[in-house]
Formats: C-alpha cells, structure tokens, sequence
C-alpha cells in the first residue's frame, strides 16, 4: 500500500472543489508504483513535469523514498530534479524572459544574485540550492534570465543533495512504517528501527548545519 505521513502534506478536506495538485501528484505515485520496472522512467518523467510546471516537489521526494527506498529513490530524484531544473533553466532565458522578468521584480534577493552570479556563477548556484531560503521552482526560471553559465547553473546541482536525501529518508521511513504488522518484516524490528530513526536524525542534523553554512556564506556573497 502506497502511504506518505508527514504532517505538512495533510490531505485537503474533500469538499474543496478544482484541480488539487497534491492529491493528483498522490494518485500518480500510486500509479507508478504499480509499474514494476518502468516505474523509474515514469517517476523521473513527473518530477521534469513537477519541476516545470511549479507544482510541490516535497511530495513526489518523499514518495521516491515510498516507492523506491533510499538508495534508488535519491538517484531517481536527482536525475529527474537536474532535468527538470534544466528545461526550467532553458525555458526561463530562450523562451519566458519577459514572464520570468515580471515574476522576480522587486524581489531584492534575486536582485543580489543577478549581481553575485556575474562574478562567482558556480558558488551562487551551490549555495542557494544548499540554502531554503529560496523556492526550488522559481529559482530554476530566475537563473535563466541572470548571467550564469549553463555549465555553472548544472554543476551547481551538488547544492541539492543534502535537502534531498532527507526528504527520500522521510518517505522511506513512512513506507517502512505502513508495513509494520505485515509478512516479511525482519526478526528483531526494534534493532532495525532504532538504526533507520537514528540515521534519519543523523541525515537531518546534517543537513541543517550545511543549510546555514550555506545561508551565511550565501549573506556573504550578495550583501
């Protein structure tokens, strides 16, 4: 059975009427799930949709964690976040300047990086995919219309890593736990789990300390 736990991705009330994007995303990753081997394809295909389309891409992390495990899940996300954020990347500087333009005026912060990424173009990347400070989505069509090389703008996917492995080991994590109970759980499932919550506590202290490196030496670059 396919389920995501985590607390910010609560189901909206079902009266609510029009197109909810969390739920199709949902019903999606069922789909996939029920694919076998093709599954991967399928995945990597929604998240370049996800990605372009600024629809919430923490949903479909967490359900490659559900869906594939830590290991594939991560690689699965990356290869399809960097796609995704690439056809963004092309899209916002050959073919949506204009309405990339009008979608970041007056943001002083994408102001300061337009600046910084002239001079340093591969160390802005990085740190502002290390930081979350800034929205993954637009982040990928503002970069478009900046000065950064596309060469700079890929290799500063590195950035995402951290951010990622924790979202794929939450949703591990809630797969595994919606299993417990049922046939083919290991022998002694107290040792297991104690290992699985004390490297997801691990992976999140982690990621917390390289974020707010990044964030400062991110001040640093664009005051």
């Amino acid at each position: 059975m396919f389920v995501i736990a985590a607390p910010a991705l609560a189901q909206e009330t079902t009266t609510q009427v029009g197109f909810n994007p969390q739920e199709t995303l949902r019903n999606t990753l069922e789909w996939i799930d029920s694919l076998g081997s093709l599954g991967a394809i399928a995945f990597i295909t929604l998240y370049i949709v996800a990605t372009v389309a600024f629809l919430p891409g923490s949903i479909v992390t967490l359900g490659a964690g559900v869906v594939f495990g830590i290991v594939w899940g991560s690689i699965y996300v990356f290869i399809g976040a960097s796609l995704g954020a690439t056809a963004a990347f092309l899209i916002g500087r050959y073919l949506a300047r204009d309405w990339v333009f009008k979608k970041i005026a007056g943001n002083e912060k994408f102001r300061a990086i337009d600046e910084a990424v002239g001079k340093e173009g591969f160390k802005i990347v990085l740190l502002t995919r290390l930081s979350p400070v800034f929205p993954f989505t637009l982040l990928n069509y503002a970069f478009g219309v900046t000065g950064v090389s596309l060469k700079d703008y890929i290799l500063g996917f590195v950035g995402m890593i951290p951010g990622m492995i924790m979202y794929v080991y939450l949703g591990s994590l809630a797969g595994n736990l919606a299993k417990v109970g049922t046939e083919g759980q290991p022998s002694n499932p107290t040792v297991e789990w104690t290992i699985r919550i004390i490297g997801f506590i691990a992976t999140v202290a982690v990621t917390v300390y390289v974020t707010r490196i990044a964030r400062k030496a991110l001040e640093e670059k664009v005051s």
